[in-house]
């Protein structure tokens, strides 16, 4: 009888951050919903991530002990992940010029020290999602998600606690046949932008590397890629200023919580002019403090079963 345990991880990387990093809050944003097949969190609060790199298929570990990260990685891009683990949790986060300005945002800013800006370099892997999310609610955008990857997906390499799966490569993005996106619960105009910036993903790659600017400007000229899409992927890049323009629940969260009352995407930038160089910042620590938001009691938006038209 073997008495293996399990396997021991490809590449392991310790990294002591310069302050707090509160690791589920921060790779949270990657997530997309509860049941994400790419991304879970065990009960001792370890984040477990599956990822894509240029050199293949990836699954980590990130646990935080007194102050030290300690990412384990096993498959193929093991190594360039755990290079790049202290940029994806948050090491770049740029807070320079960041003041709270009112007592609101600095009870969020001292309740929430950790929660950090990660910076995501594969730009595919967070823009086909937030393609998936346009014009739908939430719940049915993860679920499309969830169904593409545990039926096309690769599975995770390593010993996961649960079965995950790793994001589909550009390759495969682009040959999905149309029966897969309609199973799935993708109405063909999402499955085209999908399939249109697979096609460009080589050139997607080179952007992460340029100001956010030009980032979003050039994310903006791809057919179906507009102002909302541009700042969900900007934001998960690591820019703190990208607002979600467009989003269904944001301007009215906002004006809630500042002016009383919903308001219009114009009023909610003034609202937060004072914040520029950091309002996606002010934002998600608003979010995370609980205090940003409205009650439910409205029109919500409506839900379309694609698969059943």
């Amino acid at each position: 009888m073997s008495t293996s345990g399990p396997p021991r991880p490809d590449a392991v990387r310790t990294w002591r951050p310069d302050g707090p990093v509160n690791v589920r809050r921060t790779l949270a944003m990657l997530a997309k919903g509860p049941y994400d097949p790419a991304h879970h969190v065990t009960p001792d609060g370890a984040v477990w991530r599956a990822s894509r790199m240029p050199d293949g298929a990836v699954t980590y570990r990130v646990t935080s002990v007194d102050g030290e990260i300690r990412v384990e990685a096993w498959g193929p891009g093991s190594g360039t992940l755990v290079a790049d683990a202290p940029t994806l949790l948050g090491a770049d986060d740029d807070w320079t010029g960041f003041d709270p300005l009112i007592p609101l945002v600095a009870r969020a800013r001292q309740r929430h020290p950790g929660l950090r800006f990660p910076r995501q370099r594969r730009v595919l892997e967070v823009l086909v999602p937030a393609i998936l999310e346009q014009r739908v609610p939430g719940v049915d955008a993860f679920a499309a998600w969830r169904r593409l990857l545990r039926a096309h997906g690769e599975p995770a390499p390593g010993p996961t606690p649960r079965p995950m799966s790793v994001p589909l490569p550009p390759e495969q993005w682009r040959t999905l046949p149309s029966w897969v996106w309609h199973r799935a619960g993708v109405d063909p105009a999402r499955s085209r932008t999908v399939i249109r910036v697979a096609e460009r993903a080589t050139a997607l790659a080179r952007l992460v590397d340029r100001p956010y600017d030009e980032v979003a400007a050039g994310l903006r000229s791809l057919p179906g890629v507009g102002v909302w899409t541009a700042a969900e992927v900007t934001l998960r890049l690591g820019d703190p200023d990208a607002v979600s323009v467009g989003d269904y629940n944001l301007a009215k969260d906002v004006g809630t919580t500042f002016d009383g009352a919903p308001v219009d995407d114009a009023r909610m930038l003034e609202i937060l002019e004072p914040w520029r160089g950091h309002r996606g910042r002010v934002v998600h620590l608003l979010y995370a403090d609980g205090v940003l938001g409205r009650p439910r009691r409205g029109p919500r938006i409506t839900r379309m079963d694609h698969r059943t038209r």
